[in-house]
Formats: structure tokens, sequence, C-alpha cells
């Protein structure tokens, strides 16, 4: 059966704070977890305004910490930012802490704007990613293959590809890893893609076959009007980053996507094509048919709803609607 997952980019509403947002976050993490949730990640992102998210380990620790049995993890760590020995430290330590708990998404995207990636990097040379992933990978192995060492023993923690395009799909396949595919903001590639990691996949000791997740934008309510209306906090400000206005989460607007201009609707369409907002019956017939043409062996739901109430009843509903599909 299909798993589900959340993403979380912690988002800060409008009149709320960080430590608003770190709080709704702990309870959503309770929440999926006591209807059937898989995992709980938490994506990387500095200098932006909204997302509270920038300190991912920390939060993941957090995230661990305030539950019992969810796989908790980073969708993902942005590794050109950070030295993999780093990464393997902290990772490594969040693994002890929580044993077989923790996983580790990876991706090659700053996850910032340009100042912001010359503060993180300080000048430092760009470096190859897959180079990163696999030197990451031995510190976390403690084989022996790099001149220092990560931690006092070898951790199990899961590695995964995270991507929205062929480089990303090809290293995975290459790696034997599992991967996760952005559909959830960047679409355009999704079957393209998945098609390429499982044709080329190759076994490896982490992974004998292919395992796919992917990205949606899920809001689910009593009717289809009231999960428009949610969906709206998530699409202003998707539309505003791409023209370039970043801001906190707005609050919900009626008809809001109705009312754009063209262009605008557009673009919407585009970046939020793997996206569904409705009551049960909806949200669980398109999940369902998008599993079906996929093959995704997980979907992870980021679902950007400014009420903290009405997003715990939306992942509640869309865990419903999808176990309701399948069985039907």
């Amino acid at each position: 059966m299909t798993a589900l997952s959340v993403l979380d980019l912690v988002m800060i509403g409008e009149g709320k704070r960080l430590a608003d947002a770190l709080d709704a976050s702990r309870q959503l993490a309770r929440h999926v977890e006591n209807h059937g949730y898989k995992r709980y990640w938490i994506a990387e992102h500095h200098d932006m305004p909204g997302i509270g998210s920038a300190a991912t380990p920390l939060i993941i620790g957090d995230i661990a910490s305030a539950t019992s049995s969810i796989r908790v993890g980073s969708g993902g760590i942005m590794l050109p930012n950070h030295a993999p020995l780093v990464v393997a430290e902290q990772f490594g330590t969040l693994n002890t802490l929580h044993p077989g708990r923790i996983d580790l998404g990876v991706g090659r995207a700053p996850g910032s704007g340009g100042a912001t990636v010359r503060a993180l990097r300080r000048g430092a040379p760009e470096r190859d990613f897959a180079q990163d992933v696999m030197e990451m990978m031995d510190y976390l192995a403690d084989n022996g293959r790099q001149p220092v060492r990560a931690g006092h023993e070898p951790n199990d923690v899961p590695v995964w590809i995270l991507g929205s395009s062929l480089y990303g799909a090809d290293l995975a396949a290459k790696l034997g890893l599992p991967y996760a595919f952005a559909s959830h903001f960047a679409p355009r590639y999704l079957h393209h893609a998945i098609a390429h990691y499982r044709q080329n996949f190759r076994p490896s000791l982490h992974y004998s076959a292919p395992y796919v997740m992917v990205g949606v934008n899920v809001f689910a309510a009593d009717t289809n009007d009231e999960a428009e209306f949610l969906a709206s906090s998530h699409q202003q400000w998707m539309l505003n980053l791409h023209m370039g206005r970043t801001g906190l989460l707005p609050r919900p607007v009626e008809g809001y996507v109705k009312n754009l201009p063209d262009h605008e609707r557009d673009v919407l369409n585009q970046v939020l094509a793997c996206t569904v907002a409705g009551d049960k019956a909806k949200v669980g017939a398109w999940m369902h048919e998008l599993v079906k043409r996929t093959g995704a062996d997980e979907l992870m739901i980021d679902c950007r709803i400014f009420d903290a109430g009405a997003r715990l009843r939306s992942h509640q509903y869309a865990a419903e609607s999808l176990r309701g599909a399948l069985v039907d």
C-alpha cells in the first residue's frame, strides 16, 4: 500500500511568530503519527520570509523528541551549503538519539538566494555534488575511506536523493538510493525522471530495488469550496515567490485563483500541477490516480494552510481518503 508522508517548511503565517510555527509543526507531527503517516521531513531554506526551517537538524531533533514512532528527516539538506563531515556528524548523532527513525534526504539546490549562498559558503569553491554524497555516506558508514571519522561507530541513516530533474534521478539510480521527486513545486519532469531512475537503478547494499517518493500538494476539507479556500494561502505564497514578492504565509482569500489575471493563473497552474483541493472523495480519487500513473511507493504532502486546526484536519482527511480510494 502506498505510504503517506509530510513535508514541512515550518511556515510562519501573517501575524504569527517562529515559535507559533514550531509549535504547530510539533502538533502536526504528533497528529499524522497517529494517522499512519510514515515520515515527517523538514526542508532547508535560508533568508526566506515565511519559512522557519533554516536550522533544519535542530528542528528534526525537536520533532523526533515530540513523537515516538514516525520517521523524521530532511527534505532536504542542501548539501552544497555544508561540509559532508558536518552533515554526517549531525545526522549520526540524531540517529543515536532516535535510533532507526532518522532519514537524510539531500539536494543540490542552494535553498536560498545568491547573497545567502555567499554567506553560507564563505567563498568556498563549488564542489561536485555526487562526490559530496559519496563522501558523506563514507563518513556515516565509518568505512575507513576518509581521513577522519564522523563518529564512534557506523550509522545506518538512510540517504535519499532529492531532485526535480534527470540529474538527481540518474545519481540515485547509480548509487542504488531511494529517490524523491519535487513535483509539489517543479512537476515538469516528473514522469521522465522517475522512468529514468527505475530503468537505470543499480541494486546496492542499501536498496535492492528502486523506491520512488512523489511530492504533492493536498488540501482536504469537508467541501470542495472550503478546500479551495484553504489552498489559497499556499497559492498566494507560491505566486508571490515566483513574482519576487516573498513574505509570510498569507491568510486565505475567497475566489483567489479565479480572480487572477490569466498570466498569473498560468504560472500557478504550471508550478502547482501536482495539486488537489477538495473533499475526501475528490482527494482520494486524485491521489489514487496519481499513484496509478506514477507507480509511486510513497506520496509526500506539502500543505501550507494558514489555520493550524484546518491543517491537522486536511492531513487526517488525506490519509482517510487515500485508504478509502485504495480499498474501493
